[in-house]
């Protein structure tokens, strides 16, 4: 089955409209373009230079503008959608039900690690759409604008792949694993994402379809010890949340939204990343059970300089107050 009516059935198949990418579609504006082109060049639509022209009528007009469109709202919906179920996962108490009332329906533990798995497929299937067409585009143009393309996609943060929800989807189904959910069904929805260890060092990896793996490395690339209190910055990347805070130069009492927007990250030098930073609570469960030992030892250490730090701040504040 070509994997464009694979694709079509999977979204068919889903209980309710969300939004995906009009592959379809966007084949049919490639075939005009490729039409357009040889009619242009009149040689099979290859081009004299063997690469696709600095700008294509058709390509920007239509093509780009419809992908970054759907991307967008893919990645939308489903930030959303797995911050709300993680929201759920983590509620306890009266939290929860205020959660539940919100949403005027009873959510139990098995709808949980349905939406979860359906989460997953979702994002991973939509990865590989893109990757798909984006192919086909540099095969039909001779170039690499397609490839290109996707680097635009990452730096603007709408790269399925790159949503810290991701990971945090895999750290929850790993650690419903861990907690040895009852039934080999559910058991068996988790088989793709595991956490390995190579050297002593953590990583995430997922791998649902044969073409789509992910591995997301868990070293902390400021202090380069196994990230501890993680979090992810909108660039992608994911630190200490300690670390994080020295490199925007802000105390954890403030907290990263009070970093300045020029503040960069240390890995690729981005801007205005840490106002909306994702503190990855799944991931630190997850960690924190794997990794008992040092998280235990980390935990007492940090909590010393915590104390530290929330005391010269209330002390910094007195002062100020006080005009000392």
């Amino acid at each position: 089955m070509k994997f464009c009516k694979k694709y079509k059935e999977y979204m068919q198949g889903q209980e309710r409209r969300i939004p995906g990418l009009g592959l379809k579609q966007l084949k049919k504006t490639l075939k005009k373009c490729r039409r357009d082109l040889q009619s242009e060049n009149g040689i099979n639509g290859v081009h004299d230079d063997q690469t696709c022209p600095d700008h294509c009528p058709v390509c920007d007009a239509t093509f780009f503008p419809s992908i970054l469109k759907e991307m967008s709202a893919v990645v939308g919906c489903f930030n959303e959608r797995a911050q709300k179920l993680l929201e759920l996962h983590l509620a306890s108490g009266f939290r929860r039900y205020l959660i539940w009332f919100k949403g005027k329906k009873q959510t139990n533990h098995g709808i949980l690690i349905q939406e979860g798995k359906n989460l997953l497929t979702y994002a991973l299937i939509n990865a590989v759409a893109i990757r798909k067409i984006l192919k086909k585009y540099d095969k039909i143009h001779y170039s690499k604008q397609g490839q290109a393309f996707k680097s635009q996609a990452q730096s603007m943060h709408i790269e399925i792949l790159q949503s810290p929800w991701l990971c945090e989807l895999m750290a929850f189904h790993i650690n419903l694993r861990k907690n040895k959910v009852e039934t080999s069904k559910a058991l068996a929805m988790f088989e793709g994402c595991n956490i390995t260890f190579n050297d002593g060092k953590p990583s995430l990896n997922c791998e649902l379809f044969d073409s789509v793996k992910v591995d997301i490395d868990l070293t902390c690339s400021i202090c380069l010890d196994t990230v501890f209190d993680a979090v992810s910055l909108t660039c992608g990347h994911i630190f200490c949340y300690m670390c994080a805070c020295s490199a925007a130069k802000v105390t954890i009492v403030d907290g990263l939204k009070s970093a300045e927007p020029k503040a960069k990250c240390p890995l690729c030098r981005e801007a205005e990343v840490y106002e909306g930073a994702v503190h990855l609570d799944e991931l630190n469960i997850l960690l924190s059970r794997s990794c008992s030992e040092y998280w235990e030892e980390r935990l007492q250490s940090e909590r010393v300089e915590r104390i530290q730090q929330t005391k010269e701040h209330w002390e910094n504040h007195c002062r100020a107050f006080l005009g000392v």
